[in-house]
């Protein structure tokens, strides 16, 4: 072993700086994923807006994601990685820099749009510069270096922004962004290879088709709390948004060169892991929007205090992504996946047992738990989905699941958003705070339990050690 480490040590030292770029990518995208939430109520105070309804500011950023990765990689072969990189962390660091300097929800929202746009095409642009750069024999080592720090994010943000919040303003959430993305710009102009691709004709159309749906369905549901005179629009939104998704389905069906070609769907262990994917994020998505927003709206902790509870979530995170391998070898994915989502969804519905009164290490115990399975969740789902799949239907599926990862992300906080919004009887908040939270990890948990029937459809696993084989029951 230690022979393949100096192997891989050695494959990939031409190729440091660039696996740091890349990394430095990925920690700045997992950073301002994860340090906005402890902030949100610092900034509802400031700009004048109830702390239940800013889910706004994370959704517009996870939603431009997600409606931005189907183009990056056609835009990386088109324009080169070079120069796609570079723009994507200029755009990025002007959106934090007009989050900062914005004076109300609206041009917040806007700004967290363009910073998403940059953010859609950091990472993408930067895993597909080392697929293509790094020997494939060393291609696990160079993607397990630039993933660390991927790890770290989560485990700081939280955190980082509370403390920021507290001993200064939550605009600095935002300006801290700045000198990184100037010293990143730099060093991608000197490291970033500009590598290049024969392109075909993108498929406009159903881009066109794919990101209405998207945007239309994440704003009709984001929208769920809003007065009663909107309903009959927002339903409108919804269904238009619906069909849009089932006119790229006929699009992609007839087309000869699809974003994301039909015959991904044959694979079962795709399909099954995609549909879960999106259907137990709804309900996990929103748990990281809402625990800071429990702890300080609810149970009154200030913001440094609210983001360091959050550490337990990500170290037992950490740990239990230790632990998959040997869980699916011993039972499969169809019984881990299975019983994880029941476990996952009855422990975001305990969140409904939080009381004021309660210790401190009693929440951090429950934080610890909802960590970890709800990592183990994320494994498990993510590496059934793309196990059996090979060639050309690897990358089409990895950026399908990207996709669809971010949008669950965006649709799980606009649903926890909309329900809290409706359960605390917003705008004239004529409910108690703390029941509106109950009731609101009730229903989010009850999304996750139900998707455990999209994994049960799994086959039967033959338990053979080192290995795990999925056969259909309809075979």
């Amino acid at each position: 072993m230690s022979a393949t480490r100096a192997s891989d040590a050695e494959l990939l030292r031409p190729f440091k700086p660039m696996l740091w770029l890349v990394a430095a990518a990925v920690f700045m995208q997992m950073l301002d994923t994860t340090i906005v939430n402890t902030a949100l109520p610092s900034m509802a105070v400031d700009l004048g807006q109830s702390p239940l309804r800013m889910q706004s500011v994370v959704v517009a950023y996870a939603l431009t994601v997600a409606m931005l990765i189907p183009a990056s990689g056609w835009l990386a072969d088109r324009f080169g990685t070079r120069r796609l990189f570079v723009a994507a962390i200029v755009l990025f660091s002007a959106g934090s820099l007009a989050c900062a300097l914005s004076q109300n929800l609206d041009a917040l929202v806007a700004s967290r749009v363009l910073q998403g746009v940059g953010g859609a095409m950091m990472m993408p642009v930067g895993r597909l510069a080392v697929l293509r750069a790094v020997p494939r024999t060393a291609f696990l080592a160079a993607m397990s270096f630039v993933t660390v720090p991927g790890l770290i994010g989560p485990l700081i943000g939280p955190a980082l922004g509370g403390w920021l919040a507290d001993v200064a303003s939550w605009h600095w959430i935002f300006l801290i962004n700045l000198p990184l993305g100037v010293l990143g710009a730099i060093a991608a102009l000197k490291w970033m290879p500009d590598l290049r691709a024969p392109v075909s004709r993108f498929d406009l159309p159903g881009y066109a088709m794919l990101a209405f749906g998207m945007i239309a369905i994440s704003l009709s549901v984001e929208a769920l709390s809003g007065h009663a005179a909107r309903h009959a629009a927002l339903v409108v939104l919804l269904v238009t948004g619906l069909a849009a998704l089932v006119a790229y389905w006929l699009h992609a069906a007839r087309s000869v060169a699809p974003l994301f070609p039909l015959t991904l769907f044959r694979t079962r262990t795709f399909s099954v892991g995609l549909l879960g994917n999106l259907f137990a994020r709804l309900g996990s998505s929103g748990m990281p929007y809402m625990i800071p927003l429990l702890l300080q709206v609810a149970l009154g902790y200030p913001p440094t205090h609210a983001g360091l509870m959050m550490i337990p979530v990500a170290l037992a995170g950490m740990f239990s992504k230790r632990i998959v391998v040997p869980l699916v070898q011993r039972f499969g994915y169809r019984n881990v996946l299975v019983v994880n989502t029941v476990l996952t969804g009855l422990t975001m519905a305990s969140f409904a047992l939080v009381d004021v009164d309660q210790p401190t290490w009693l929440h951090i115990v429950q934080f610890a738990i909802f960590g970890a399975v709800n990592s183990l969740q994320f494994t498990a789902m993510n590496t059934l989905a793309l196990r059996d799949l090979g060639g050309p239907e690897a990358s089409a599926g990895n950026s399908l699941l990207s996709m669809v990862m971010m949008l669950a992300m965006s649709l799980g906080v606009a649903t926890a958003g909309g329900l809290l919004g409706a359960f605390s009887g917003e705008p004239a908040g004529d409910a108690p705070v703390l029941a509106a939270f109950r009731w609101t990890f009730v229903c989010v948990g009850a999304l996750t339990l139900a998707s455990a029937a999209i994994f049960a459809q799994l086959g039967r696993t033959h338990r053979i050690p080192g290995r795990v084989v999925e056969t259909s029951d309809q075979a």
